[in-house]
């Protein structure tokens, strides 16, 4: 079962997913809000028909501090919309502070042309979220075999 990464943003959301073994993560697409959740609703109810899915991970934008910001606040609305549509699906949380300046270096390092990193810093941030979770998940697998 693959892992999703999601990262939800007010005009764009950024999706990643796992390998069939859980071991890297690929950015799969950006998908453009509209100011609805049901487009990517409907885009994760075709991404399950095409990819076997048991966790989805969403970054939580917390302040620097760690307190919950109002970007934090409606993403916590959007995720019980995912729990009460995946009911069956394991949907947790990450904390994505400081992913999207991570994307912006990374482009910045591969030269990505100004004009395409707003259709890719999305999916590349998804990535990080994604990839902050394998981490969390094989840290606690090292510390429960010491």
């Amino acid at each position: 079962m693959r892992i999703l990464g999601i990262d939800y943003g007010e005009a764009r959301v950024g999706i990643a997913i796992t390998d069939e073994l859980n071991i890297t993560a690929q950015g799969l697409e950006t998908i453009k809000r509209n100011g609805s959740d049901k487009i990517i609703l409907k885009r994760l109810d075709e991404l399950f028909e095409k990819y076997e899915v048991g966790t989805i991970v969403v970054g939580m934008p917390l302040n620097m501090n760690g307190t919950i910001s109002e970007r934090a606040k409606i993403t916590e609305k959007f995720v019980h919309k995912l729990k009460c549509k995946y009911n069956k699906i394991k949907i947790e949380t990450v904390d994505e502070r400081l992913t999207t300046v991570e994307a912006h270096r990374t482009m910045n390092f591969l030269d990505v042309k100004k004009n395409k990193k707003r259709n890719i810093v999305d999916t590349i941030s998804a990535v990080y979220i994604l990839e902050t979770y394998l981490n969390r998940l094989k840290n606690n697998t090292i510390s429960k075999s010491i």
